[in-house]
């Protein structure tokens, strides 16, 4: 269903009205967490390429900045990672969801580079690319997860990968504006 819902471009989290009209996603996350059952995230949850990505970028110069759909909640745990990058930050953080193009604004905006200078990296068409695109972004498309999958489109990112340790050697045939 979830794939289903992305292929016809709508909300991927409309999926629980199908099955529970009137589904209210806050509440059922409060209520989980009043459960003592709330998300929860590790390095066990990071894909294996993750830190020598980080390390490999940072190494070689780039501000590294990493900022997703996700809960303040998972930004207390992703930052507990440590990471190695300038900036974390969570839609929830700002107050706007991707694909908003305020998500967008708020990040070229907190990375202090122009547009241009930005390549976001991403696995969803409708939530990464496009609205990415739609701001002045250059884009990376990472092939994985289901998402990377259902609707992706060859050539529609400016540069594609398998794996996020290719992106140092990747972001060097970019062509600079």
């Amino acid at each position: 269903m979830f794939g289903a819902m992305i292929a016809r471009g709508e909300d991927y989290r409309q999926v629980f009205q199908y099955f529970r009209p009137g589904f209210d996603l806050d509440a059922e996350r409060q209520t989980r967490l009043d459960a003592g059952l709330g998300e929860y995230l590790n390095g066990n949850d990071l894909y294996p390429d993750v830190r020598p990505c980080l390390h490999a970028l940072k190494d070689a110069g780039y501000f590294v900045g990493i900022a997703g759909n996700q809960t303040t909640r998972a930004g207390r745990f992703l930052r507990e990672l440590n990471l190695l990058c300038d900036i974390l930050a969570t839609s929830d953080d700002w107050g706007v969801t991707k694909p908003d193009m305020a998500f967008f604004h708020k990040l070229i905006a907190l990375s202090g580079h122009q547009p241009h200078e930005i390549a976001y990296v991403g696995d969803r068409i409708d939530n990464d690319l496009l609205p990415a695109v739609t701001v002045g972004l250059r884009t990376v498309f990472v092939k994985r997860g289901p998402w990377g999958y259902v609707i992706y489109e060859r050539g529609t990112a400016d540069l594609e990968v398998d794996l996020l340790t290719e992106l140092p050697a990747t972001f060097k045939t970019l062509p600079v504006d």
